[in-house]
């Protein structure tokens, strides 16, 4: 064996007594496991394993003690015939797989000793696995949140995607510039999937529409095939493994072979590149929509492939029956739920439609209500450029038959409005899936409220916007459909796995329950005045702060300091999501220090990261102005170590889960109306980072649950932004009376911090000052206010760790295990339960079977 030597002591290593001490027994069994894989992971021609060796042989270890359970739960699933639930997302940012599965198998004190006695690190091996950034940020996330609550509760449940070659692009940042490169996640091989050729499906596109004696066809199509590869997704505890299945798509032939018998191997290769691209890469869409021909492609192979695939099981999985054996679609909405992540895989609706009437032979009324009851729709945006609208011109050339079923579907929608709104035109234009201003084009998300029979916020403020303002006719003709489901996060990476120091301290006080039930937490606010408690939560948020300092000087070369406030804004960079504002405060704070270096100030470690689209160019500029005060404030001695700026480069989830244990301080200061839920606030909220924020998205019910005094709240409500709007919004009023932000414009208008290229942020100057879409100038003067607060605040530790201990007491709504028992029982009419599976060397018959707990 090499000497790959762990670089801590093993008494140093994280030891959490929620997870035990391994049995002997288990620990001799895993390094057998573990030596076999090795031996057969060492290429033959070299004596020597690689660390990445040692991490393959540990992932395929690892994944030994899932597949009997995967195996299990599906042959459970056949033989119960249970309703399944459908996720189809264009998204899944599931992050790295390893630490995750062992800890919801109950494996990991086994295998960190059995690799300690090896003499390997657990964690070394860990930091080799590439993110499956398979996701641009908060959507992509929440699914994978989502399906880790589906296979805890029980729920026969399954995800479907796209298998992108290349996930969301790595970001470099050089010379303060977002750089952007390819995500090779594949690079090296991905252990955790299974390939199913078995199941390859044709999915079809182009050709033309035929009327025939039995009906339309559509004809004369160009095939692309789906090859499916399955990843297993475990439940915590409960030997449940639930599977996600992501599409690949394969040319149907290798080559032409009449240009390649002519020696023009370039085109003989070139259709099959083309039909390939479809799942080659993953649009970076940050909230703007624009109709691009790949992604409507992409839209349609994820959904074209999934029902296919969700058909075939529902004709022959009925009592473990391999064959088909239903022929009726009459109970299809009672054992298929199908939940639309945004309008992303809506064209679901009119394949659906097409599959039963082209050629199952439904009439069009019984099809119709089928689909309706089978679909449900999640709406994640309010910004109306970031919602779908894709060019009736583009429709009708890639999916010819799908725009007449669409037209269809709106005639007979515009006539119920006719009848039940008699003589409103201006409704029957408004509601019109249709649009007819300017280039033809159909709203997708007016399809999907059609065409489901539930429709969603992520949030409540969010969820009222919608009825009120983006979707308000559809609200007013279906009010039954509309619905809130509050976003949430699952405790057992972003607490369990993440902070292992806080579990720690939080299962000594109140045991272990809340692992699976987080308004167990509640327990918690009784030790908000034990002194020893207290200082236990500021001993384990020192010890993150000191790990994530470590990691800044190792990738950064900025040494910062440990006892200042941890400052932290992660997130899509967006003019919405207002870096900018974080920015002003940055500038700020460094005038007030440059204007008197003598001042009592409280330190800060501000830090910001996120990737911009590429296409973006206001959250380029404003990712390279952060980068440039970063470099006047980091190398101004008279500043020192009071203030430092650290922009984190390529953030990720497994980033997340370094940065987001050290937080004090969580930045949600998007303009009130404007976020639609957020989760990265919950996660904060959860690892005891108290939130400064906007009443925006879910930080409207985090402080409900916390209380006006344990969160700081600034700027406009929701009808205030309104109002100002609607009075006349003239950020130069504010630009002049408030000398402070005079300042930091002038600052940012005349080169101060490009003194190379004094007119580098004219853009951003001139943006805030003739146009401030997202009020930055009205909501400045609370937020300087509202941080001055902050400082005064963390001057007291106890006071500052008893409102840490407070939010985290106040995060159980915000589990994803409540927000999916809710789609559960809401939605999808399902039942989550407590059953335990066996484990593979036991019986069915042993199985325990509970009642679902009560919360």
């Amino acid at each position: 064996m090499a000497s790959y030597q762990p670089q801590t002591d093993h008494e140093k290593r994280k030891q959490i007594s929620i997870r035990g001490i391994a049995p002997v027994e288990n620990v001799v069994e895993f390094k057998k496991a573990f030596n076999r894989h090795l031996h057969y992971t060492i290429v033959k021609d070299r004596n020597v394993a690689t660390p990445r060796d040692y991490y393959l042989s540990l992932a395929h270890t690892v994944r030994d003690y899932l597949v009997g359970r995967w195996i299990r739960t599906q042959q459970h699933y056949y033989e119960k015939d249970p309703k399944r639930v459908y996720y189809l997302s264009l998204e899944f940012y599931m992050g790295r797989t390893l630490s995750n599965t062992m800890v919801n198998l109950g494996i990991q004190s086994a295998c960190d000793e059995a690799l300690y006695q090896i003499g390997l690190d657990i964690e070394e091996l860990e930091e080799i696995e590439e993110d499956a950034g398979l996701g641009n940020g908060g959507l992509g996330r929440l699914a994978a949140c989502f399906l880790d609550s589906m296979a805890t509760l029980g729920l026969a449940a399954y995800g479907y995607g796209i298998r992108y070659d290349y996930g969301i692009f790595a970001q470099r940042i050089e010379d303060g510039w977002q750089v952007e490169e390819p995500d090779e996640w594949l690079r090296y091989g991905n252990p955790w999937e299974k390939a199913r050729p078995e199941y390859v499906l044709p999915v079809n596109f182009y050709g033309r529409t035929e009327d025939t004696d039995t009906g339309v066809k559509w004809v004369d199509t160009q095939v692309v095939f789906a090859m499916p590869y399955d990843s297993p997704i475990p439940g915590y505890g409960n030997n449940t493994v639930n599977t996600m299945r992501l599409w690949s798509a394969k040319a149907p032939n290798s080559f032409n072979l009449h240009f390649f018998n002519n020696g023009e191997y370039i085109n003989a290769v070139c259709d099959r590149n083309q039909a390939e691209n479809i799942s080659r890469v993953l649009y970076p869409n940050d909230n703007f929509f624009s109709g691009k021909e790949l992604r409507l492609k992409q839209e349609y192979f994820l959904v074209a492939s999934t029902l296919q695939d969700i058909l075939r099981r529902f004709k022959s999985s009925k009592f473990g029956s391999r064959d088909p054996v239903r022929r009726s679609f009459e109970s299809f909405p009672d054992k298929v739920a199908i939940q639309l992540n945004d309008t992303h895989p809506s064209m679901a609706i009119p394949e659906l439609l097409r599959i039963f009437v082209d050629i199952e032979g439904l009439p069009w009324d019984k099809a119709w209500d089928i689909t309706v009851k089978t679909f449900a729709y999640t709406n994640h945006t309010v910004l109306p450029e970031a919602l779908e609208r894709w060019p009736v011109s583009m429709l009708e050339r890639i999916l010819p038959r799908h725009l007449q079923i669409i037209y269809l579907i709106n005639h007979n929608f515009l006539q119920e409005v006719r009848a039940k709104y008699p003589g409103d035109s201006g409704k029957l234009r408004r509601m019109s899936i249709v649009e007819e201003d300017g280039e033809k084009k159909i709203n997708m998300a007016f399809l999907s409220i059609i065409g489901s029979h539930a429709v969603n916020g992520v949030a409540a403020l969010h969820s009222e916007i919608i009825k009120k303002e983006t979707f308000h006719d559809f609200y007013e003709m279906f009010p039954e459909r509309f619905q809130n489901k509050t976003n949430g996060i699952t405790p057992r990476r972003w607490l369990l796995l993440c902070n292992p120091g806080l579990s720690d301290i939080i299962a000594e006080k109140i045991g272990e329950g809340w692992v699976t039930d987080l308004y167990k937490l509640r327990d918690l606010k009784k030790y908000a005045e034990d002194e020893n408690f207290l200082r236990n939560i500021i001993k384990v948020k020192q010890e993150n702060k000191m790990k994530l300092a470590e990691y800044i000087q190792e990738h950064y070369k900025i040494k910062v300091n440990t006892s200042s406030i941890f400052d932290i804004q992660v997130k899509r960079i967006h003019e919405y999501k207002r870096q900018l504002l974080n920015c002003f405060h940055i500038i700020t704070l460094y005038n007030r220090l440059k204007r008197d270096p003598n001042q009592a100030f409280v330190p800060r470690t501000i830090m910001i990261g996120g990737k911009a689209a590429p296409g973006y160019h206001m959250a380029k500029l404003i990712i390279k102005l952060i980068n440039s005060v970063a470099k006047v404030v980091n190398n101004d001695p008279i500043i020192g170590d009071r203030l430092k700026v650290v922009y984190l480069e390529n953030y990720r989830v497994s980033l997340a889960e370094k940065i987001i244990p050290a937080a004090d301080l969580s930045e949600q200061i998007s303009t009130a109306g404007t976020e639609a839920s957020g989760t990265g606030n919950m996660k904060f909220m959860l690892n005891g980072a108290l939130t400064i924020g906007t009443l925006d998205g879910a930080n409207v019910e985090m402080r409900e649950e916390m209380g006006d005094e344990n969160i700081f709240i600034f700027g406009m409500k929701v009808d205030e932004v309104e109002e100002l709007k609607r009075s006349g919004y003239h950020p130069q009023d504010y630009y002049e009376s408030n000398k402070s932000l005079k300042q930091v414009l002038d600052q940012i208008r005349g080169g101060f911090f490009s003194p190379e290229d004094p007119g580098l942020f004219m853009d951003i100057y001139n943006s805030v000052l003739y146009n401030d879409r997202f009020c930055l100038l009205k909501d400045y003067e609370d937020y300087i206010r509202c941080q001055d607060e902050v400082s005064k605040v963390f001057k007291n530790p106890l006071k500052w760790a008893k409102m840490c201990v407070l939010n985290i007491a106040s995060s159980g709504k915000f589990s994803s295990d409540r927000t999916i028992s809710e789609y559960a029982k809401d939605i999808w009419g399902v039942e989550p339960n407590d059953i335990k599976l066996p484990p593979p060397h036991e019986g069915l018959d042993t199985m325990d079977s509970k009642p679902p707990q009560k919360k």
